[in-house]
């Protein structure tokens, strides 16, 4: 069985999609979740739905302890949901393309350091874009810019304000992250 550890910094709610669609999954299953923010939302949803909790800080990011504690779990697949800090080139290199990510954008607009949660609906719509929606990617060393998996859009509508938009591209996030995992776990067999 693939063993898939998710990574989040806040409330958790693509966390939850993604250990709900493989709690039944016969070939892969969400075995431990990573949090870096002590009073994160996350931690409740994980602990509500019987998975393991991993409490780290950045300093135990960048100096290898988490890469250990993935090693030592045995984990196949790194999944990012909602997790705000830059992964260190060893874990990347120790995860080589099995690191994905779910940015709330279509890069390569919107993304890089600072880019996240409101942060990106607000620029979106300060820019007067049509359209949002999301990208899945694997990761690299630098923010958003690894190779793309997966787009997905919605409108921008006149008037808009960042939590409407978030709201569609919060319904896109559920609708495809766990089905683009689980299209990734399926063709590459990790």
């Amino acid at each position: 069985m693939i063993r898939i550890a998710v990574l989040a910094s806040g409330s958790g709610s693509n966390t939850q999609r993604l250990i709900e669609h493989f709690a039944q999954h016969a070939q892969a299953r969400v075995v431990l979740v990573g949090c870096d923010q002590p009073q994160a939302g996350v931690l409740q949803r994980a602990w509500d739905l019987g998975v393991p909790s991993y409490l780290f800080n950045g300093v135990q990011l960048r100096d290898g302890t988490v890469q250990r504690e993935l090693l030592g779990q045995r984990i196949d697949l790194v999944v990012l949901a909602g997790f705000l800090r830059l992964i260190p080139a060893d874990l990347v290199k120790a995860f080589p393309q099995r690191i994905i990510n779910i940015h709330p954008a279509l890069l390569p607009k919107f993304g890089g350091k600072g880019m996240f949660g409101s942060h990106v609906h607000e620029a979106v719509i300060a820019a007067k874009e049509k359209e949002s929606g999301i990208t899945i990617h694997y990761v690299n060393e630098h923010y958003d810019e690894g190779e793309h998996l997966f787009q997905a859009t919605c409108p921008v509508h006149a008037g808009d304000t960042p939590e409407a938009l978030a709201a569609r591209i919060h319904a896109l996030e559920h609708a495809h992250y766990p089905q683009v995992v689980e299209q990734l776990v399926l063709a590459n067999g990790l």
